[in-house]
């Protein structure tokens, strides 16, 4: 009997830890949240940050504890903002989780499959060949046309992965990383040879795109790919179950009844359409998909369902925690985001594989 209650005690620990880490993880986005509200060249504090937000919805009695230039501010760029890190952060984490369940290796990410070399790709062919192209676009059309021609990029360099990889109707995991190498490089090369060829004006918008920003955060943004982005926060988890039957190997997972393929597809689709959409609103923005689920699984260990859900949180306090360091830095100029995720991600990365080696990977 005593067995038994130490037994169920101990289970009862396990189930404890991930919800302990979740509550955690919440509590440092909203604290993370504030701090990015209210940080700036004009410093706003918590309680006038409530006010004006409360006073932006309608609610009676609001808008007396802030003034209207900080309503203004907030509502018209960093509101903007926050809500594009922390949908980019979480959407770039679960497409993390997504590609390293998928191919059942810690250091797999959304660009392994040509995302974001394909969104870059496209985005500098706009900038470099679209000039003539967007000048006889209106101006609200204008706005969209690298956006989408990265978004594009992104899903056609997806495409072409997917199609060379699979063969008699079933996707081949070693396959799709080679293809994905490949795509990858030449893309590279597409993006080396637009280069050489742009002009000192288009090599700077080349550069700071090419390196990741949220500087150019507006409500229209939010509008365009806000949807997809939360439909894959919604969808990810459906995929929980199937993950963590990949782990076991695609034989054992049609075993238990999981239509494999069918799960391929749908995990390769939702990381496409996640992973593409932040790179086109936001640019190439590295290690946040790949740090993110890495530092979940060592908390709350190889179940997708606690993994997806911290990684989601972990990810959006990541990357709204870096735009903070990005715009505050070196005001009144602005860092690209994608420098400071590389410089702090990659020796976080080398701590964890550190923590890690010679453990394999049981994820």
């Amino acid at each position: 009997m005593a067995a038994a209650v130490g037994d169920d005690r101990a289970e009862g620990g396990l189930r404890a830890r991930p919800r302990l880490a979740v509550a955690a993880a919440a509590v440092l986005l909203v604290a993370t949240l504030f701090l990015a509200l209210g940080v700036g060249a004009v410093a706003i504090g918590p309680l006038s940050v409530i006010d004006a937000i409360a006073a932006a919805v309608g609610l009676p009695g609001a808008g007396d504890g802030s003034t209207a230039i900080e309503q203004s501010i907030l509502m018209n760029v960093r509101v903007p903002r926050v809500m594009l890190g922390l949908l980019g952060g979480a959407a770039l984490a679960l497409t993390g989780v997504l590609m390293q369940g998928f191919f059942r290796n810690p250091l797999a990410d959304p660009a392994l499959i040509g995302v974001s070399a394909g969104g870059a790709l496209g985005a500098v062919c706009m900038i470099v060949l679209g000039a003539a192209f967007m000048q006889g676009l209106s101006q609200a059309a204008s706005v969209f046309a690298l956006p989408t021609a990265a978004f594009l990029g992104s899903l056609g360099a997806c495409a072409v992965v997917f199609v060379l990889a699979r063969q008699d109707g079933i996707v081949s995991v070693t396959t799709m990383l080679l293809c994905g190498i490949a795509v990858n490089a030449m893309a590279g090369a597409g993006i080396g040879f637009l280069s050489f060829m742009a002009d000192d004006a288009q090599l700077r918008d080349l550069t700071f795109w090419s390196l990741g920003s949220l500087g150019a955060a507006s409500w229209w943004q939010i509008q365009a790919v806000g949807p997809a982005l939360i439909a894959i926060l919604i969808a990810a988890p459906f995929l929980t179950m199937g993950l963590n039957a990949l782990l076991l190997g695609d034989a054992e997972a049609l075993h238990l009844g999981y239509r494999v393929e069918r799960l391929k597809i749908a995990i390769l689709l939702l990381t496409c359409v996640g992973a593409g959409a932040v790179v086109a609103m936001c640019g190439v923005i590295g290690f946040i998909g790949l740090i993110a689920p890495h530092m979940s699984r060592l908390i709350v260990g190889p179940d997708h369902r606690y993994v997806m859900p911290l990684a989601a949180l972990l990810g959006a306090a990541l990357l709204t925690g870096a735009d903070i360091v990005a715009r505050t830095a070196v005001s009144p100029a602005e860092l690209p985001i994608g420098v400071l995720t590389a410089l702090i991600g990659g020796p976080v990365f080398l701590w964890l594989l550190r923590q890690r080696r010679g453990s394999g990977f049981h994820a």
